[in-house]
């Protein structure tokens, strides 16, 4: 399965696409479409970047990868017109690496194939039915099996031994990237036993279960306590670290003690 059949023949206006140059001109450059059949594409040199260019070799070199904003598609002509000085620098960085992950995606779908046995067709169907539902992408569904199971597929009513060939080759391959946040707690109690209800309240925090997501409590001096949070990305462990401060503080009120929540330790205190 070398070709990319997850994707369409032409790519759509106003899309970004990863581009090799082929052939440098003096009116600009061709370029192949790495996602669509290496199919050739066209910048002019008023597309190369902003301001007068007087040579287009300082802009562009044959070989290098470039990524380009689709401003025409003429499948009748097999024209594709595009614009490398649309393109800043966050959306090339974004792109080259969604265009890394499906690379790998490609190679892993095979993977699933052999694992599974299934037939061309099979897969063919297979990669239909995540595209539609991961937007055009396939390197999302082996991320989202790793994070949050089987039923991420289940769901789409793929047949449950595709499933399983698929989860094993998403686990062994997939490594999510991990995010962390910290923040303080300060927790005081006016009573004999205030150690021990403040040990009551931490474990408020350890009690939420949340996929991927992981909440780790430490003591750091009277009265500080660090809450650390570990997630796939930095809503998730944002939303964890609020709501995990949240419950001890509500907590060690209810124990007639005292709590804060704060980013950094107040030397004052």
């Amino acid at each position: 399965m070398t070709e990319k059949i997850h994707k369409s023949e032409y790519p759509e206006k106003g899309e970004l696409v990863v581009c090799t140059v082929s052939n440098v001109v003096d009116f600009g450059t061709f370029v192949e479409l790495e996602e669509y059949g290496n199919k050739e594409g066209l910048i002019h040199i008023s597309e190369l970047a902003s301001g007068w260019i007087k040579h287009v070799r300082d802009h562009v070199q044959e070989g290098q990868k470039v990524v380009c904003k689709v401003l025409e598609v003429d499948p009748t002509k097999g024209q594709v017109n595009l614009s490398l000085k649309d393109v800043n620098e966050h959306q090339k960085r974004e792109k080259i690496q969604e265009w890394k992950n499906e690379q790998k995606a490609d190679r892993w779908i095979e993977f699933v194939q052999d694992r599974s046995g299934k037939s061309e067709q099979d897969i063919k169907n297979l990669i239909d039915t995540l595209t539609r539902e991961y937007d055009g992408l396939l390197y999302p569904a082996f991320e989202d099996i790793v994070l949050n199971g089987k039923d991420a597929l289940i769901k789409l009513d793929i047949e449950e031994d595709l499933v399983d060939s698929f989860y094993d080759v998403a686990i062994e391959n997939v490594e999510i990237p991990y995010v962390e946040v910290t923040g303080y707690l300060s927790l005081k109690s006016p009573h004999s036993d205030g150690v021990k209800r403040i040990n009551e309240a931490l474990k408020k925090a350890e009690e939420i279960k949340e996929n991927n997501v992981d909440i780790n409590v430490s003591y750091v001096g009277a009265p500080y306590y660090r809450i650390k949070v570990k997630a796939p990305d930095y809503k998730s462990a944002e939303n964890a670290l609020s709501d995990a401060s949240e419950r001890v503080i509500a907590s060690m009120e209810e124990l007639d003690g005292e709590g804060h929540f704060q980013r950094e330790i107040d030397e004052d205190e």
